[in-house]
């Protein structure tokens, strides 16, 4: 119930990381996500720091907003948050309890970076039978959209290069 994709990155660790944990600034890669907005009285990441995404399903619908909580927080290193919903809204499963990790993870690599996205879904019963039933279709979707978001995210990183 997980899965990643790693890019090489022309950009320092430390410039890739800002552009990840701006949240607000999530729809410039994400084909899925729409928006981002930080919430609670949070302005920027940190341990603990809620957020809400607005999220378009497969790029299709349905459109719902998500409730997220930063877990990892390491400038250059790894930014992490979870992510509780209902998939699907199916009834089985009770709002904010079921949900999954999204982290990156930033190494120096060459010059630049080695960026990794990956996902990871709660091992909970309901989790499980959301992946039985659905991760065959759905599993292949996450990682070929992971792929698309850090291309946008290279393309943006490599763009206009942090001055140094």
């Amino acid at each position: 119930m997980r899965g990643s994709a790693t890019i090489r990155i022309s950009a320092q660790p430390r410039d890739v990381w800002n552009l990840v944990s701006d949240v607000t600034q999530i729809g410039r890669f994400s084909p899925e996500t729409i928006t981002a907005e930080w919430v609670d009285g949070a302005t920027g990441p940190s341990c603990g720091a809620k957020f809400r995404g607005r999220v378009k399903r497969n790029e299709k619908g349905p459109i719902y907003w998500t409730s997220c909580m930063v877990v990892e927080c390491e400038p250059g290193r790894v930014f992490a948050f979870t992510v509780r919903s209902r998939p699907m809204g199916l009834p089985i499963a009770p709002r904010n309890t079921v949900g999954l990790t999204w982290r990156y993870l930033f190494e120096p690599a060459d010059g630049g970076s080695l960026v990794t996205e990956e996902f990871e879904l709660d091992d909970t019963p309901a989790m499980r039978w959301y992946w039985r039933a659905f991760g065959w279709i759905r599993g292949p979707r996450m990682v070929k959209d992971m792929g698309r978001t850090l291309i946008a995210l290279k393309e943006s990183a490599e763009a206009f290069p942090a001055d140094d």
